[in-house]
């Protein structure tokens, strides 16, 4: 690692007054580099309340954008301005319009992986880890559900008596697994423990040991007495669980989950977000109003 630039990224950090957050799935040089690594919602909640003037958000467009929402007076970077997300990318706003006027009476749940426009349109949002908490308290018998299908039939699992209307959008990273991985997986390292993420296929989650978002994957793993883990979702989470539990072993269930929108981030990115003060993240004004109204009843609801 070129200790030229972590110096002087140290040194624009304070010029600044500026916190790097960095997702779970990031280089891990990256995450070397971070303030805080976690999920997307949960480092930008935990910006609210850190005394900065700057955010440098190492993730993809949507996550910068929540932290922009939740974070109205502090200037947001994202280092790459084509670190996208394509589950994100499904939704077609003028379309869910449509879906809307066409079942008037089921509110839109939004994951938090969408785009400030589709959490605007948004009863409220969810995430990975309270998306089956969400969608019970609801107080509405049929739902608008988008974009993940993966995270939507594991939640119908969980909460059968809502109706769920489906977005056809979902994770490539994760879609990708088949049952046969999981199979392999468990051959080459039968001691271990199976952990998915819920934005994989049906049959995947059917034969975990645990099912968990990235945040509570790293909390099982640190809880669990289990020594052996397969850990189904993107590669970049590993780097944070064997960091966290020297004692432990974490194998990925397939080398190739990887997001390329999460790796294109570097530190000379970095550098150059802090050092000329691009790319900013501007969510207008209606816009953020309305999806902060759709995080904050998140937060209500599971209170």
């Amino acid at each position: 690692m070129d200790k030229g630039i972590l110096r002087e990224i140290e040194n624009l950090k304070k010029q600044r007054n500026a916190i790097i957050l960095a997702h779970n799935y990031q280089r891990e040089e990256i995450q070397d580099i971070a303030d805080f690594v976690g999920d997307s919602l949960e480092l930008s909640r935990k910006a609210v309340n850190l005394d900065c003037d700057v955010i440098v958000f190492c993730g993809v467009h949507f996550m910068a954008e929540t932290a922009a929402i939740l974070n109205p007076n502090k200037t947001v970077l994202l280092p790459e301005k084509d670190a996208g997300c394509p589950m994100a990318d499904t939704v077609d706003v003028n379309q869910l319009k449509e879906w809307i006027k066409k079942y008037p009476n089921s509110p839109v749940v939004s994951y938090v992986n969408t785009t400030a426009e589709v959490k605007a349109l948004s009863y409220a949002c969810c995430t990975s880890a309270n998306a089956p908490q969400i969608v019970r308290a609801v107080p509405f018998n049929s739902i608008i559900f988008v974009p993940d299908k993966n995270l939507a039939h594991w939640v119908k699992k969980q909460v059968p008596e809502k109706e769920l209307i489906i977005w056809d959008g979902f994770c490539p990273t994760h879609h990708m697994i088949k049952r046969e991985d999981v199979i392999k997986a468990k051959e080459m390292h039968p001691d271990a423990l199976v952990v998915v993420h819920p934005e994989c296929i049906p049959e995947v989650i059917e034969m975990a040991d645990h099912v968990a978002s990235t945040s509570g994957m790293v909390r099982f793993a640190k809880s669990s007495p289990a020594k052996e883990f397969i850990i189904g979702t993107e590669v970049g989470l590993l780097h944070r669980l064997k960091k966290e539990n020297p004692e432990k072993h974490f194998y990925p269930l397939k080398k190739t989950m990887l997001c390329p929108n999460m790796k294109i981030t570097t530190l000379h990115s970095v550098l150059s977000a802090l050092k000329e003060n691009k790319h900013v993240i501007k969510v207008p004004e209606e816009i953020r109003i309305k999806a902060k109204e759709a995080v904050d009843r998140m937060l209500h609801l599971v209170s």
